[in-house]
């Protein structure tokens, strides 16, 4: 499981594809969000404006990232 560092407390579904380069741009992110590609806690979320906090666990092409705060 790869961590994503955060310095707030969440971040939106596409903005983490976004900052831990699982996606080149925000609407990249969006559309694999709304086409289903993404799991987050292993289910399917639609919602590319979820909040993700630490704890949480998203996964994309078969990679499971969660997030941490910054110390």
């Amino acid at each position: 499981m790869e961590t994503i560092t955060i310095q707030t407390e969440y971040i939106r579904l596409q903005d983490l594809m976004k900052l831990g380069n699982l996606t080149a741009t925000g609407g990249e992110a969006k559309v694999l969000i709304q086409d289903g590609q993404v799991l987050v806690g292993g289910e399917v979320c639609l919602q590319r404006g979820k909040k993700i906090r630490p704890g949480d666990v998203v996964t994309y092409m078969g990679r499971d990232y969660t997030v941490a705060y910054a110390d």
